[in-house]
């Protein structure tokens, strides 16, 4: 009697951060959960202003794209930058390549993919907003 050798699979790969120097260049902040509404308060400001801002959001996280000189500034929010066609933090490199953590999310072309430690986001891009009231809601703490 035989066994069937069958190969191990391979490890899984961890997702490792490196410190990026130069920083990328800002095109987008995000703000997960007690962030949240004081990034959705100086969105809703920046748009009012007329800044021209796409927006992604529901209750425990706010995503707001735009050109760096455009993007509202909130205390607990991180800076996102493009590393090829993932956003990651301006100050940190995904290890191994982004391109590879875009394919392991599912993203598909044409979809927006966030990596950030602890939290990624695969979603269709954004429309610019314009009406700075839709923010309102997402300005007060869940209670």
């Amino acid at each position: 009697m035989t066994a069937d050798c069958v190969p191990p699979a391979p490890p899984p790969v961890a997702l490792r951060w490196e410190r990026r120097e130069p920083p990328l260049a800002a095109a987008a902040v995000l703000a997960v959960g007690a962030a949240v509404p004081a990034l959705a308060a100086a969105t809703r400001e920046r748009l009012t202003d007329g800044a021209r801002l796409g927006v992604l959001a529901d209750d425990t996280t706010l995503l707001v794209l735009g050109a760096e000189r455009d993007l509202p500034w909130s205390d607990g929010a991180r800076y996102l930058g493009h590393d090829g066609e993932l956003l990651v933090p301006t100050t940190a490199r995904p290890w191994p390549a982004p391109a590879l953590w875009r394919t392991a999310l599912g993203a598909e072309p044409g979809e927006l993919c966030v990596l950030v430690p602890g939290h990624a986001l695969v979603a269709a891009p954004p429309a610019p907003a314009a009406d700075p009231e839709a923010l309102t809601p997402y300005t007060r703490r869940a209670g």
